[in-house]
């Protein structure tokens, strides 16, 4: 499986990581295809290497990968899937992505930020805002039409309200297509 790919990793010093791993919450099925729907209709083709995701970190190092490895399953064990909602269209400039509210995944991602202090990019260094990209790299007056229309297509996931991220993903970035390292799903009941 296949998702967005950042911006270059790049360490807190400016230098290049060479295929970084990046961490992403799986969506919940329906709300997967729905997102995947809007991606083939929206991105540019010939730069839709990604499925819908949402990325929790961008760029860790590859000497981080067997901590990784033992890490990600332990909190997945521990904790109970953490809640989001849709919350409706987020303006990324030159694209389009869905909004999300997710106060226990963002507290859980703090948690893992602060099991990895001082191994995080500059860019990891600030919490991310919740979304899942379904238009990039195209003209602003492009993603300002999906954006006009897209707000009728959201409310329906809007009124439905919370789901739950099933899973943690791990990807490494391979030059565009990510490839899938390891998935850990949620099945702990420890809540955020």
């Amino acid at each position: 499986m296949v998702r967005d790919p950042p911006r270059a990793g790049r360490d807190v010093g400016g230098r290049a990581i060479p295929q970084p791993f990046i961490l992403t919450a799986v969506l919940p099925r329906d709300l997967q295809a729905f997102a995947e729907g809007l991606r083939r209709a929206h991105y540019p083709s010939e730069k839709n290497h990604l499925h819908a995701h949402v990325t929790l970190f961008h760029a860790f190092a590859p000497s981080l990968l067997e901590e990784l490895r033992n890490y990600l399953p332990r909190l997945a064990a521990e904790f109970a899937a953490p809640e989001g909602a849709v919350k409706g269209v987020m303006d990324l400039g030159k694209g389009t992505a869905i909004a999300l509210a997710a106060p226990q995944l963002l507290a859980l991602r703090a948690g893992v930020a602060e099991h990895f202090r001082g191994s995080l990019t500059t860019q990891d260094l600030y919490e991310p805002r919740p979304h899942i990209t379904i238009q990039n790299k195209v003209t602003k007056e492009e993603a300002r039409a999906l954006q006009a229309t897209l707000p009728a297509l959201l409310a329906p996931w809007v009124a439905k309200g919370a789901f739950t991220f099933p899973a943690l993903a791990l990807h490494r970035y391979c030059g565009g297509p990510w490839e899938e390292i390891k998935t850990c799903a949620f099945r702990g009941r420890a809540r955020l």
